[in-house]
């Protein structure tokens, strides 16, 4: 995409989370997405905003070898805790700093033991996942096949399992400063108050945009993209899959094309 493409494209931002919204939970980038954020991107500016970390974003947003960095204007993994504006690193800081040793023992040591105890179908392993900026918890654990997730999903819909384990934490641990948020289809997310999707934004309030819009699959109350979604800063758009934001922006943004 040449440079004077680029300087031709009008003053809007848009946001994606990637699970569910760019790609299949855990999945990868579609030659399809692919090639519809590269038309969008000579028409606006884009960039991603995922809770993974920046190795498993990379992974999922890399098509035939590229870079996901030469495709975004900004990327953001880990709610934008680890930031990137092209390719230059903003930004990294780190939850353990934020909250403390002994306290994030204690939650470590009581999660662990509440995932013990819970009478589930299956138990994979990998129930805790620390990431710089959270706290990644799976009363299945992330080493669940495919189908393992989806039976999983399926039964906490039914049981409620996470929203129970995380109404449990907010009762146990009130004075942390924590935030927890559902998100994907075995796991919530702990991280420290304002350090959800709206994180990111703090990284863009100084480029002047007219707008900046989001797109994200888990956007009510209590899902990892709710804040960020509803903060008066964005234009929210709800999405069900990568093929509904592909049907969006082609709506939004590729219609005179």
């Amino acid at each position: 995409m040449s440079d004077s493409t680029l300087s031709n494209r009008q003053k809007k931002l848009l946001l994606f989370d990637v699970d569910g919204t760019l790609t299949v939970p855990r999945g990868d980038i579609t030659p399809e997405m692919f090639q519809v954020l590269k038309n969008v991107r000579e028409k606006v500016y884009i960039g991603f905003v995922g809770g993974s970390d920046w190795k498993k974003i990379k992974e999922q947003l890399t098509l035939d070898g590229s870079d996901p960095l030469d495709l975004f204007d900004y990327g953001f993994a880990e709610n934008g805790v680890m930031a990137f504006k092209g390719r230059n690193l903003l930004s990294q800081v780190s939850f353990i700093q934020q909250l403390g040793e002994e306290k994030y023992k204690k939650l470590v040591n009581f999660i662990l033991h509440y995932i013990a105890d819970m009478d589930i179908p299956i138990k994979r392993g990998t129930f805790i996942e620390f990431r710089m900026s959270m706290v990644n918890v799976s009363p299945i654990g992330r080493n669940a096949t495919v189908e393992e997730r989806q039976a999983f999903e399926e039964y906490d819909k039914k049981h409620q399992l996470r929203a129970t384990f995380v109404r449990t934490l907010q009762e146990k641990f009130p004075d942390y400063g924590l935030t927890f948020a559902i998100g994907g289809q075995i796991s919530f997310d702990i991280f420290p108050h304002g350090w959800d999707k709206t994180y990111c934004l703090k990284h863009v309030e100084n480029d002047e945009y007219e707008e900046i819009h989001f797109f994200g699959d888990k956007t009510w109350k209590g899902g990892n993209d709710y804040e960020i979604f509803s903060d008066p800063r964005t234009i929210g758009h709800a999405v069900t899959s990568p093929h509904d934001t592909a049907r969006i922006l082609k709506e939004l943004v590729l219609k005179d094309s």
